[in-house]
């Protein structure tokens, strides 16, 4: 499986260079950025595996960007962890309010980190093995109330799908049947429409049986380790 992908946001030089230098030690990707606006532009465009924020930074501090990634397309289930020289519990709580998932506590050391990533290593892999796409394009039926729709998709999650189907507008309750290319199995799966952008829409899974969540895990894991051509 590739490495986490992380997003650290934090102002000072010093502190973003130390964190990013600690986990890309500890076998991650890292995407440090002290700019806290331009990390709230970049959350819906990059899928993260996990977030670090600094509480206090200039533009929008680490309460506001928490705020916005539980709102974001892309980002709103990644796991939040909040880093801060703060003690009050007023602080913690008010993180957790806000959709953080865990508290770091400064100064910052190799020994804290690597426990934290111990600690969320899991949830951290189950986020990433929900999100993680694979390419696969074949017809998708979509009925929606009594209308049938036809279309094309153009990859899978264990959590979704992206299509293009003409027709489906946002929010739309979607019952999906589709076959899997490997093994040749057909897949029904019950969704909303979570995004429209131009003539694609990306589908959230809500309900589909558990055998059905099983190959397409393991058409995921299959092209995911698949060599390149």
């Amino acid at each position: 499986m590739p490495l986490l992908k992380l997003l650290v946001v934090e102002d000072d030089p010093g502190s973003l260079e130390l964190m990013a230098a600690l986990l890309t030690a500890l076998n991650t990707k890292v995407y440090p950025i002290s700019d806290s606006r331009r990390a709230a532009v970049l959350m819906n465009e990059e899928k993260f595996d996990g977030i670090f924020l600094d509480i206090e930074m200039p533009g929008l501090n680490g309460f506001e960007l928490a705020r916005l990634i539980r709102q974001s397309s892309r980002n709103k289930t990644t796991p939040i962890v909040i880093v801060t020289g703060r003690e009050e519990r007023d602080t913690m709580h008010q993180s957790f309010a806000l959709g953080a998932t865990f508290f770091l506590q400064k100064p910052i050391d190799r020994v804290k980190l690597t426990m934290l990533l111990n600690t969320v290593h899991g949830p951290l892999q189950e986020t990433r093995r929900r999100y993680t796409r694979a390419s696969m394009q074949t017809e998708v039926t979509c009925r929606v109330g009594t209308r049938s729709l036809k279309g094309l998709s153009w990859n899978i999650s264990q959590g979704g799908m992206q299509l293009e189907v003409q027709g489906l507008a946002l929010r739309d309750t979607v019952q999906v049947t589709f076959m899997l290319p490997k093994p040749r199995v057909w897949i029904e799966a019950i969704g909303v429409v979570a995004w429209a952008e131009g003539e694609r829409q990306g589908i959230h899974f809500t309900d589909m049986k558990v055998e059905y969540q099983a190959v397409v895990r393991d058409f995921i894991e299959q092209v995911e380790t698949s060599p390149p051509r």
